[in-house]
């Protein structure tokens, strides 16, 4: 439910916007000064704030600029001795709009429509810069964390070129992404080739690109990555299962700096820095035939070994905080706790998947704990060696229901089925009032109706 506040020093006022804002739908909370005011936002989630100019303790303009720096909530003030000066004065300092008292009810009603579609507005626009920032930050405090930074900063201004270890989902990726940014290329292209996901009688089309009628489904000209990476940064992803006569080729780029379309003759300069990355070892991988030695020295001038999470431990807190952190935000819920016991619990876990599967895991908890995550969530949700999870049938039911995992083909799925489980069992513990539901799973009324249609839940005789 959309919450709205009222800051005002009079009485007769904050009663009469109360039952004007209630009637609309809206939850309000009112006070008396600006100090209480500030205190609620600081830790209550407040959609809009109306807030009176000339108040006893605090003026409304100081409880504006505090606010600043507490939240984004939209502000309307509102006073009986407006200037334009005022105005202006409000507007200057943050203000969505300013309403002269006595207040035009029509004018009040559509100011505060517009300002909680600007609050919507703001958050979603933050929650898409987060989603399109360049480069998340490599988190952890652990010695070799510190050590691959240390690395990062020293290689990256340099033109060598870079081959980065690591099993799958510890986080490679990141570490290429930040040798580009902290590079002097950053400003050009970083153009990523995952080579296990290229068939291998394409990769050579994708790395060079190919000319029109070089094979049959050719029917025009491509720009293969190399050129498109040209001045920039080239991210060759799980090279170790390159084909081997790609491998060749891509050898012969390094060393001339010039490639060939697949069906051309002309040969097209380029000026590239590879940085490569695999899950294999390349130098069995050289034992076997599979991978060329001469490439692997042409790429590993530097190496970076990514260790697997269960190697360091100690970073787990401040990942899984993060993610806890970044994962509410895209809800647009308020962020959860993650209690000691159950940081402790994460931290035991064997982490085969690292990073990717700990963020999986954080989201899974997010959707299945109320407002803390506990010990008790982890044993139940988040063991990954374990291969059924136990959920409540409903509220009033002492049964349990054993999920197998493998039910579910993706992760997609298992997320709806746990948010229909929560929202029902929510729903029965709570006589069905939908309002005090979406209350205490933190979501709008409107957002709790959608979700009972989506999933064609029904009140159980």
């Amino acid at each position: 439910m959309t919450t709205i506040l009222i800051i005002d020093d009079e009485r007769p006022i904050r009663s009469s916007l109360r039952d004007i804002l209630e009637y609309e739908d809206y939850k309000v909370l009112d006070v008396d000064n600006g100090f209480d005011g500030l205190a609620i936002l600081k830790k209550e989630k407040v959609d809009l704030v109306l807030c009176d100019i000339k108040m006893n303790k605090m003026d409304g303009m100081e409880v504006l600029t505090e606010a600043q720096g507490i939240c984004d909530t939209p502000f309307i003030m509102i006073s009986g001795h407006g200037t334009i000066e005022t105005a202006v004065e409000a507007a200057r300092k943050g203000a969505f709009d300013f309403l002269e008292k006595p207040l035009d009810l029509n004018r009040l009603l559509i100011t505060v429509r517009n300002a909680l579609e600007k609050g919507v507005l703001v958050k979603e626009t933050k929650v898409l810069k987060k989603k399109v920032s360049k480069t998340k930050e490599i988190l952890g405090v652990s010695a070799t964390i510190s050590l691959i930074k240390e690395t990062i900063d020293r290689v990256a201004p340099t033109e060598a070129r870079v081959l980065i270890t690591g099993e799958n989902g510890s986080g490679k990726e990141l570490v290429a992404h930040w040798l580009h940014e902290k590079s002097a290329r950053a400003n050009s292209p970083l153009v990523e080739v995952n080579c296990a996901a290229i068939p291998s009688e394409l990769i050579e089309s994708e790395l060079f690109g190919h000319e029109k009628g070089s094979f049959t489904s050719a029917v025009k000209q491509r720009i293969g990555k190399f050129e498109q990476a040209n001045g920039g940064t080239l991210f060759l992803d799980e090279i170790g299962d390159m084909s081997l006569s790609a491998q060749a080729k891509v050898l012969r780029a390094l060393q001339e700096n010039k490639i060939t379309r697949v069906g051309g003759e002309k040969e097209i300069d380029v000026n590239v820095r590879v940085i490569a990355a695999t899950n294999k070892d390349l130098l069995k991988e050289i034992e076997d035939g599979n991978f060329r030695m001469d490439l692997y020295h042409r790429l590993s001038v530097i190496l970076i070994h990514v260790p697997p999470l269960k190697e360091r431990v100690s970073d787990i807190p401040i990942i899984a905080s993060n993610f806890c952190e970044e994962i509410c935000g895209g809800y647009n819920t308020p962020t959860k706790e993650i209690t000691e016991g159950a940081m402790q619990a994460l931290q035991a876990l064997p982490w085969t998947g690292n990073i990717r599967e700990l963020r999986n895991m954080i989201e899974r908890l997010i959707i299945l704990s109320d407002k803390k995550i506990t010990e008790k969530e982890v044993s139940l949700y988040a063991n990954p060696s374990n291969g059924n999870l136990t959920i409540g049938n409903n509220a009033g039911s002492k049964k349990e229901e054993m999920l197998n995992f493998d039910k579910f083909e993706s992760f997609q799925d298992f997320k709806d089925y746990a948010e229909k489980e929560f929202i029902n069992f929510k729903l029965d513990k709570n006589g069905w009032n939908v309002s005090k539901t979406a209350d205490d799973i933190g979501i709008q009324r409107s957002h709790l109706y959608h979700k009972i249609e989506k999933f064609g839940l029904k009140r159980s005789e």
